[in-house]
């Protein structure tokens, strides 16, 4: 298993229905047995947040611990972002999100995290993007869960 100097280590899921990447890793830290709790925000994943106690089993040991399920929420919230803007024009939103709370986590120039913690008011932050879409800046997502029982999203053939 590979660890880091902070003792975290990474941790898997497949995810053969997600529209961008199909399968996401994450730093986790472990708690002993096969309890890790997560250290970064979910990019593609469905149900799960910074800070949650995941249980993760690896099939062997050079390969990493899959999660099977989320055993204590943090309280945390997912978010997440596409800019529709170049990274120039972003700030401004950027800066207000995180006036408002959030924690921003980016993935490329387009494309960002935000861990809402639970104490942030989630409706201020909603309302912002909400604001933010009808403009045109940018499309976002709320990550609960998609298909009961995965942190996949729904297969493309789904209805919703």
């Amino acid at each position: 298993m590979n660890q880091t100097a902070n003792n975290l280590t990474k941790v898997c899921i497949d995810l053969p229905n997600h529209w961008w990447l199909k399968g996401e890793s994450f730093w986790a830290k472990p708690l002993g047995g096969d309890l890790y709790e997560l250290q970064n925000v979910p990019f593609c994943a469905y149900g799960l947040n910074f800070g949650d106690t995941v249980r993760a089993v690896s099939a062997s040991p050079e390969l990493k611990p899959e999660i099977l399920e989320v055993v204590e929420r943090s309280g945390n919230q997912t978010l997440r972002v596409s800019f529709a803007i170049e990274r120039e024009q972003q700030a401004p939103c950027i800066e207000h999100l995180q006036a408002l709370g959030a924690e921003v986590e980016r993935a490329n120039a387009t494309f960002v995290a935000l861990n809402v913690p639970p104490d942030v008011d989630i409706d201020a932050l909603l309302d912002h993007l909400d604001e933010q879409e009808e403009q045109g800046v940018l499309h976002f997502e709320t990550c609960e869960e998609r298909v009961p029982g995965s942190f996949d999203d729904r297969p493309n053939d789904a209805e919703e």
